[in-house]
């Protein structure tokens, strides 16, 4: 597998910086949606709304109806608001995924991986600190392999 060029390795600190923020966000909205999917799909039956007849921040229950489950909550639906945002930031984390895996020039399966840190709960975290462990450490290894040799005592 061809390694990065030397010259590219600003470009991949910039892509490790925007992939570990995205990795991060998109893990703390996933973590969000589990609990108002737990919220909504067992028998709890609750929806979290902003505004509306219930306050600032209320449950709403959720009742079964003719085509599945319906809220019964009036304002900003909030769980309704995490899953569309979660939705688009883990686009924005499927890109950051890409460059860093394209820049990097790592074998297809470990995007595969990277992927899947947006749907498995808690993997973007452990990927988030794997690859800055990793991107970190090779750049550092390189950078000292390419650096010129220091010149022996005496000769200037």
């Amino acid at each position: 597998m061809p390694e990065p060029k030397v010259a590219s390795f600003p470009a991949i600190r910039g892509a490790l910086k925007f992939y570990q923020i995205a990795s991060i966000i998109t893990g703390v909205m996933l973590l969000l949606l589990v609990a108002e999917m737990v919220l909504k799909y067992t028998p709890i039956h609750l929806e979290l709304f902003a505004g509306g007849s219930g306050g600032p921040l209320w449950f709403a229950p959720v009742v079964e109806g003719p085509e599945g489950l319906d809220s019964t909550g009036d304002g900003f639906n909030l769980s309704l608001g995490i899953l569309v945002a979660h939705g688009w930031f883990y686009v924005v984390y499927l890109f950051a995924c890409f460059r860093m895996w394209s820049l990097m020039r790592w074998p297809l399966l470990r995007l595969a991986l990277l992927a899947l840190g947006g749907v498995i709960p808690l993997l973007s975290f452990i990927m988030e600190t794997i690859v800055a462990r990793d991107v970190k450490s090779y750049l550092a290894t390189r950078e000292a392999a390419e650096a010129p040799a220091p010149a022996p005592e005496g000769v200037r």
